[in-house]
């Protein structure tokens, strides 16, 4: 018998209403002869009521410890909530079914609250389950430390709950979302944009860190180096309604069509830093980035050129949207240790990437990437390049242009 993890996000749990829906598919599976575990994340809009609570009861005095284990307890919460309400509508339907929150599975996690990462999940008490013929609905997003403390995963973390799960009981992962699929690109931006039956894991990792939302980047991670195999699929069906629909995520040799570029992927949440007059001599990139990196700053796309003196250099990085004054800050503070003369920031650009595992054995990806930017008269800012992939920073207001004619360009339209 085969074991399944199917995971429903947040508008797939919205209300009663849909999670009798997501009964109704978890009853199918099961009639299917599946062994099945639930990984489910708090209804809709709950996680931002109770992130914004904590906001509410204020940070811990001078001389406490920052409360960031209680604020994992009280955004843990919506989840128990959704996996209680869906194991109550399970035993409604007349199928065996229990809750398990994190601590209870146990998702064992590192201390790092608010962004933990799973350090081990012992499966016996799942599979103790299986063999008692019971669902086991788990509460995504959350473990528990080696000492005892509820601990949450980030952001989308649930999709990392439900791989992780999957890769400790030997199972598959269904990941329910509120799209059919991984499309070429954002459907929203190019109507033409079509469903791909299959894609890699480099490709959807690619793709996620990108700005595509279907998955979390962490969660493909995961797939990834377990081999796990994950399908993305629409919660807004009845059982049996849409067969063979969905996206498998799985490894390039299963891959029978290899397509030089599989998508088109854009990021709006950019900042890109500009120093001016930067000493051009060896020690002064570690020193910028180190201190970036010392305070958690993430670092994307680098370019360094000649300034019009011989002995400086200008340089432009992008940081996260978010994070962009404070790496002015941080390099404004250590300006007379680093010796450039001044620093801007632009916050009104995009990313704009194509993907593909093509690329390694095709030539002339980047030609018609260029090539397609410049007939639409976008300049390209910033360029960055991996084994399958090409990034560009352009201005923010051309990015739905930039996508719609990179889709075309690659024939994305046509698959």
């Amino acid at each position: 018998m085969s074991r399944l993890v199917m995971k429903f996000g947040g508008t797939s749990v919205a209300d009663l209403e849909r999670i009798r829906r997501v009964g109704r598919l978890v009853a199918a599976e099961v009639a299917a002869g599946h062994q099945v575990a639930v990984v489910v994340s708090a209804m809709s809009g709950k996680t931002n009521e109770l992130v914004a609570w904590t906001d509410g009861a204020g940070r811990a005095a001078q001389g406490i410890p920052e409360s960031d284990d209680e604020y994992d307890t009280v955004v843990a919460s919506g989840e128990q909530v959704t996996a209680g309400l869906l194991a109550m509508t399970l035993r409604n339907m007349g199928l065996k079914a229990r809750s398990w929150a994190g601590w209870q599975v146990p998702i064992y996690t590192d201390e790092a609250h608010g962004r933990a990462r799973i350090d081990e999940i012992p499966p016996e008490k799942l599979l103790k389950a299986f063999d008692d013929g019971e669902v086991a609905v788990i509460a995504g997003f959350q473990g528990v430390t080696r000492d005892g403390r509820i601990a949450t995963l980030g952001r989308g973390g649930s999709d990392t709950s439900a791989v992780a799960v999957a890769a400790a009981v030997g199972g598959a992962c269904d990941i329910y979302t509120d799209v059919d699929g991984v499309y070429t690109t954002d459907p929203r931006i190019e109507a033409k944009a079509k469903r791909l039956a299959k894609i890699s894991y480099e490709e959807m990792l690619e793709m996620a860190s990108l700005g595509a939302k279907v998955l979390q980047t962490r969660s493909v991670e995961l797939a990834m180096a377990q081999r796990v195999p994950v399908r993305v699929l629409s919660s807004f069906v009845e059982p049996g309604e849409a067969p063979g629909q969905g996206t498998i995520v799985c490894d390039e040799e299963e891959i029978m069509e290899k397509r030089i570029v599989s998508g088109v992927a854009y990021s709006r949440d950019e900042a890109k830093i500009t120093l001016l007059g930067l000493p051009d001599h060896p020690g002064v990139s570690s020193l910028i980035f180190s201190k970036l990196a010392d305070a958690n700053v993430n670092v994307d796309m680098i370019v360094q050129s000649r300034a019009r003196t011989s002995d400086s250099a200008n340089m432009e990085f992008t940081v996260g949207k978010r994070d962009a004054q404070r790496a002015v800050e941080i390099v404004r503070a250590a300006q007379v240790e680093i010796g450039f003369e001044d620093v801007a920031v632009n916050e009104d650009v995009a990313k704009v990437s194509v993907i593909g595992v093509g690329m390694r054995s095709h030539a002339g990806v980047a030609k018609t990437m260029f090539g397609a930017l410049a007939e639409k008269g976008v300049n390209i800012q910033v360029i960055s390049t991996s084994e399958i992939k090409i990034s560009v920073l352009i201005d923010a207001a051309y990015t739905e242009l930039a996508v719609r004619a990179l889709h075309a360009a690659y024939g994305l339209d046509q698959l």
